[in-house]
């Protein structure tokens, strides 16, 4: 019988954290998708492989009893097994608890997983032959191979400002087939959609997983956003700010409103446009509101009349 060093099929260290594992096997599934494979027995072998160490190592208790074993393997297969004489107690102590572990699948794993993990082991049933086993090594659980959903994959797609605003389409390449996907107005940075089923096949018959998306707004330089309001500047001119007057101003959708500046409005002053900020996501008719913040504009250059206005009218203030 074959040792299988399920380090190795992944590629990982003994002393990979978790996260490490899960990373190596989602990368390892991805090149070894059956969408990839088109039938090639060798890599669905591989993949066969690897699916049966990430089974064992992504669970700490399963990876535990795998690393106690795994050294002792050699030991193990010599009396077949376990089976006619000897016992778990006799190659690991007398410790263990009689608890019987089951696969529920073992056709779908190695000879090598089914001596540790398949049927039989504690009750002298088993598929390894008659005879009295001994107890299992303490922890042992029941432990079937029900169809499992396949890994999430996770991914980040960044979009415009505008794309945010109006909402938008995107093709992306998955797994080498193209993927449309529509994103509704409103979108906001960070937020996450799911694509149920387009993750990593499922195990044993199971469904695929899903894909999650997070989404990321690229910053625009005319707006400031908070939750489903917006933040912009207002450039105004001295008259205006002065004497009143309106003022256009550059909404979101595209479009010019003029908005009424009151007199004697003083640089920072904020004032709302409501509802002409962002759509609020998954409720396109509501929008949030927009407040311009004023800035006053002071001329740089002023023409001979111009200076001797301002000079009169500095010495009637």
């Amino acid at each position: 019988m074959q040792y299988k060093d399920y380090y190795k099929i992944l590629g990982v260290p003994k002393n990979a954290t978790q996260d490490e594992i899960k990373k190596a096997y989602r990368k390892l599934a991805i090149k070894y998708h059956p969408d990839k494979t088109q039938g090639d027995k060798a890599k669905e072998e591989i993949i066969k492989e690897i699916n049966e160490a990430y089974e064992v190592l992504k669970d700490p208790e399963k990876r535990k009893k795998y690393d106690t074993l795994g050294a002792n393997w050699k030991e193990y297969d010599k009396y077949g097994g376990a089976a006619g004489g000897a016992s778990w107690s006799d190659i690991f102590g007398k410790s263990g608890s009689r608890k019987r572990y089951t696969s529920g699948g073992a056709d779908a794993f190695s000879d090598f997983f089914n001596m540790f993990f398949g049927q039989g082991f504690g009750d002298g049933s088993g598929a390894y032959g008659g005879g009295s086993y001994g107890g299992g090594p303490s922890g042992y659980h029941n432990y079937n191979q029900p169809p499992m959903k396949g890994q999430d994959y996770h991914s980040e797609l960044s979009i415009t400002f505008d794309e945010a605003y109006h909402g938008t389409s995107r093709i992306i390449n998955l797994d080498g087939k193209k993927l449309r996907i529509k994103l509704k107005p409103g979108m906001k940075d960070g937020q996450k959609i799911r694509l149920a089923g387009k993750g990593a096949p499922g195990y044993n018959g199971g469904p695929a997983g899903d894909l999650l998306l997070t989404i990321r707004v690229l910053p625009d330089p005319r707006y400031k956003r908070e939750g489903d309001d917006l933040y912009a500047d207002l450039p105004v001119d001295v008259p205006t700010a002065v004497l009143g007057g309106k003022v256009p101003v550059q909404t979101p959708d595209g479009k010019t409103v003029m908005l009424n500046i009151p007199a004697g409005t003083s640089c920072g002053k904020k004032l709302r446009l409501r509802g002409k900020g962002m759509p609020v996501y998954d409720h396109p008719t509501r929008h949030g509101d927009l407040y311009v913040t004023t800035k006053i504009v002071v001329p740089q250059t002023l023409t001979k009349e111009q200076k001797e206005l301002y000079e009169k009218l500095k010495e009637l203030s």
